[in-house]
């Protein structure tokens, strides 16, 4: 077996060690939760002191934890209502009720809920990505299977795959989501919920998941099929040839020749459909399920912060830079012109 070279990648491994040096220091230093909370104003230290023996709390504490930095934001009811806001940064504590630091708090919050922390699968970033990845797998099983109906010589069969191609690349994934989650159950008598416990409290949100994934994996499968189809047809005729005088059945032929180096050609457009259906997972905010768009979308209604859109912003890129540079890398790596 070939081993790595790990000089190719000398430059790419010292950067990364950088960075994860860098985060692990900032990480340590940042402060704990209570040296935050030890850092707010008298009179709101001792509602919180009077909350510790009381089971009716007169103080809201919401704390967010990044990486390399926290905030947390405690608010009062009462005749003492009062709001105080902090930031957790290298070792210091810094008031964020105004200025600059006030900024870089809302930017901590707003990122801290749109990437689901301390949520479960349902919610933020890891819905969006989780979404795509399932879309993005199941697309290219049916795509492939689609892919070879449509080159198939049997007319029906071709005529079928054809006929699927065109119905969802001729028509906007939103409509398509929307039969599948509001029609679908509509003619069939039932809901998406009810795939799951009555008990779940995420019933409702894992039901419209469910069809979310898909609609989008329908969807992708047609386009993928134009992709593996483009593929198979790219390669010299003359083998498929060789591969008959060599006495292999057709889907011998397919399996072990044609596909194998189909792959290497469609992983560019592979990456394209990926990186799509990445941006396009914000439509199902139109179901209600909480991705990062959804999540920006109700924090700016709350709130009325229109910065909310910023930290979504660099959600996305760094997703889509990061899911980039990953398929760059497996390009590259199975490059038709290696």
């Amino acid at each position: 077996m070939k081993k790595p070279d790990l000089k190719k990648y000398s430059k790419q491994i010292i950067w990364i060690a950088v960075i994860a040096v860098v985060c692990i220091v900032l990480a340590v230093l940042k402060p704990g939760r209570e040296q935050l909370l030890s850092s707010t104003s008298p009179k709101m230290q001792k509602l919180i002191d009077e909350d510790k023996g009381s089971t009716r709390k007169r103080v809201t504490v919401t704390y967010n934890s990044l990486l390399i930095i926290n905030y947390v934001s405690l608010s009062s009811s009462g005749a003492n209502e009062m709001s105080e806001r902090y930031v957790g940064f290298l070792g210091k504590v810094y008031p964020a009720d105004a200025g600059a630091m006030k900024v870089v708090g809302q930017m901590v919050n707003y990122s801290y809920r749109m990437l689901g922390c301390g949520e479960n699968l349902m919610h933020g970033a890891k819905l969006t990505i989780l979404l795509t990845t399932l879309t993005v797998i199941f697309g290219l099983l049916l795509g492939t299977l689609l892919a070879l109906g449509k080159i198939s010589k049997k007319k029906i069969l071709s005529r079928i795959s054809g006929a699927y191609i065109f119905f969802f690349r001729g028509t906007p994934l939103l409509i398509q989501l929307f039969v599948v989650y509001f029609t679908v159950p509509g003619i069939f008598g039932f809901a998406w919920r009810d795939l799951f416990s009555s008990a779940d409290a995420e019933a409702v949100y894992k039901g419209a998941f469910t069809a979310a994934a898909i609609a989008f994996a329908l969807n992708s499968g047609a386009y993928c099929a134009e992709i593996v189809r483009s593929a198979i047809q790219s390669i010299d005729k003359g083998q498929f040839e060789a591969s008959k005088a060599l006495g292999m059945t057709y889907p011998q032929t397919m399996t072990r020749i044609i596909i194998p180096q189909s792959i290497r050609r469609m992983i560019p457009n592979v990456s394209n459909e990926f990186i799509m259906i990445l941006k396009d997972a914000s439509l199902v905010f139109a179901i209600s399920l909480m991705d990062i768009t959804t999540i920006s979308k109700n924090i700016m209604t709350s709130e009325g912060s229109y910065l909310v859109f910023i930290p979504a912003l660099v959600i996305y890129l760094l997703i889509t830079a990061f899911f980039g540079f990953i398929f760059d890398k497996i390009e590259k790596k199975f490059s038709v012109y290696e």
